[in-house]
């Protein structure tokens, strides 16, 4: 599969961030061509790996990585929540080091080329709470109230490090007993008592 070719059907998906299924899929070309192509693109700064067929067309400005969560879980439905989703409603100021999503799927780590994912199992009853990024990227992201009710849901979970806020910005528009409202949807009734008594003692100090 020549280079030209390549790239051309790299830019004809109009997005940075491709699958080898996608060039397979819009190519004709059988995936071991495609990966032979994109790999030969790879050594020359054309093309980088992100993941396990996952790739980014190489830019000078560099690639957000929640540009790529769609491409990671294709298979099932994540949200962007817990420290994440709090720092970019502007709710928390330090950048958390990981991405952190929810999902009804086993907790799992995923390290890609442009940063590491932590996927946190939540309760199907519990999955809710999200819409889509209001960004330039698209992706699912949980609301500020439900962010925070999910990191208490985890807290009550002997995950302690999410019962713990350095820097909490509560102040209007965030709504404390939206969140409260969401931590009685924890279906576990210790887990709901324990999150509400963390999340009472948190405003307390607000």
């Amino acid at each position: 599969m020549p280079k030209t070719i390549t790239v051309e059907y790299i830019r004809r998906l109009g997005r940075p961030v491709f699958t080898t299924r996608e060039l397979s899929d819009i190519s004709g070309k059988s995936m071991s061509a495609v990966s032979q192509a994109l790999n030969y693109l790879s050594q020359h700064t054309i093309a980088k790996k992100i993941y396990r067929g996952i790739w980014v067309e190489a830019a000078d400005k560099p690639l957000s990585p929640y540009m790529v969560i769609p491409h990671l879980f294709r298979g099932g439905r994540v949200y962007v929540s817990f420290l994440s989703a709090l720092h970019l409603h502007g709710i928390i100021e330090q950048i958390p080091q990981t991405i952190t999503l929810a999902s009804t799927a086993h907790t799992r780590k995923i390290k890609t080329t442009v940063g590491t994912f932590i996927v946190h199992k939540i309760s199907p009853k519990f999955f809710a709470g999200f819409g889509w990024y209001k960004g330039s990227e698209s992706f699912l992201i949980a609301e500020p109230e439900k962010a925070l009710a999910d990191c208490l849901y985890l807290f009550t979970r002997k995950k302690k490090q999410y019962g713990f806020f350095p820097e909490l910005n509560l102040k209007k528009p965030f709504d404390v007993n939206k969140t409260r409202k969401w931590i009685q949807k924890i279906p576990d009734k210790n887990a709901r008592v324990s999150a509400l008594s963390k999340l009472e003692e948190i405003t307390k100090k607000k």
